[in-house]
């Protein structure tokens, strides 16, 4: 029998009932979900927003080889600054063998050279950071044009031809983050009654077929990067893998709503924050710090060094990944019970 648009004995359904209907409703969680999506949209459109709109440098790592103390070099660094609203952090090195090695291991942006008599020498790297280096060779010479002093600008790391504007690394770490945890909802909802270590094995197995995928696709099939393959395809199965097993244990502890903060860690937060768009120099200060402990910056920074710093890989963005990736796992596992998934053990199921 249908239920009585009226309360008890006929009367008309006070607003304690009508709430109470509503919740029992597939309309509440329907309107939770329209309210959900809405702030999330304007949250996507404001975080990438703030990060990349309007890139600023904050403070820029710079190499100095030579007597920067003189007149005309105090001058240039003097106009660097105004014309960037910045310091550069000037680091003195002995030779310029050891600023380039500097350059290599990631510990300045340029190289800064200014010989007593000679034209200043800046020498950028765009394969440090695209936008980095634009901002410093555009005000280069135009404070070397405002102060009368010459300057040369060149590029110690240029970008791979396939990628002039520096963004294909940023785009497969991008899609490794995405499908992977897309990958562990899709294996939540059809592939349900997997137990926690079959659950894990597949991710694991999706995380290694995707990641030899999307370096196959850009490598072998674009040619848009020349990837060290082995390397960054670890890299990018990694990525994933941490990925989908953050979204796992979200699961694990919130249930249906783990997407929430899945999405907000990964895409509202670790996407813009990952350096991969906009160098971490230009990125608003609370953000370049941040990126580099999440998946999403983590990734750009191994992957970054794997194809343009090859031989000076650092340890830390896979301590990152892998850090992720165990603590994930040992949450889901430890607490694999408030799972939504997973089948019943024991001679019934046998049975």
């Amino acid at each position: 029998m249908p239920d009585s648009p009226h309360g008890e004995h006929g009367r008309p359904p006070t607003g304690a009932e009508r709430f109470a209907r509503f919740r029992a409703s597939p309309f509440l969680p329907a309107t939770v979900l329209l309210l959900l999506i809405a702030a999330a949209a304007g949250l996507f459109a404001g975080s990438y927003t703030y990060a990349m709109a309007n890139p600023t440098p904050h403070s820029i790592p710079t190499a100095v080889i030579g007597p920067y103390g003189d007149p005309a070099a105090r001058r240039f660094v003097e106009g660097m600054e105004r014309a960037l609203d910045t310091s550069l952090k000037l680091r003195e090195y002995g030779d310029r063998t050891d600023a380039v090695r500097a350059v290599d291991e990631q510990e300045v942006f340029a190289v800064f050279e200014a010989p007593v008599g000679r034209a200043i020498t800046l020498d950028v790297s765009s394969a440090s950071g695209a936008s980095v280096a634009q901002v410093l060779g555009e005000a280069a010479l135009k404070v070397g044009t405002a102060t009368g002093t010459p300057v040369v600008v060149h590029d110690l790391k240029p970008l791979q031809k396939g990628d002039p504007r520096g963004l294909a690394i940023f785009y497969i770490s991008l899609a490794a983050v995405i499908i992977g945890f897309v990958g562990a909802i899709q294996l939540s909802v059809h592939a349900r009654a997997l137990n926690p270590v079959e659950r894990i094995g597949f991710t694991a197995a999706y995380a290694v077929l995707g990641g030899f995928v999307i370096a196959a696709v850009v490598d072998w099939l674009l040619g848009a990067l020349d990837l060290p393959f082995v390397e960054s395809w670890a890299i990018l199965s990694l990525t994933m893998f941490a990925s989908g097993m953050v979204f796992t244990m979200f699961n694990t502890l919130v249930g249906r709503w783990a997407m929430l903060p899945t999405w907000g860690l990964m895409v509202l937060l670790g996407n813009p924050s990952s350096g991969g768009a906009v160098s971490w120099p230009l990125l608003p200060s609370p953000l370049g710090l941040v990126g580099r402990w999440l998946p999403p910056g983590a990734s750009v920074n191994a992957q970054h060094t794997a194809v343009y710093f090859r031989g000076h890989q650092h340890a830390f963005p896979f301590l990152v990944l892998a850090g992720w990736a165990v603590v994930s796992c040992a949450v889901f596992l430890i607490w694999r019970h408030r799972h939504p998934g997973g089948r019943p053990s024991g001679p019934a199921h046998a049975a």
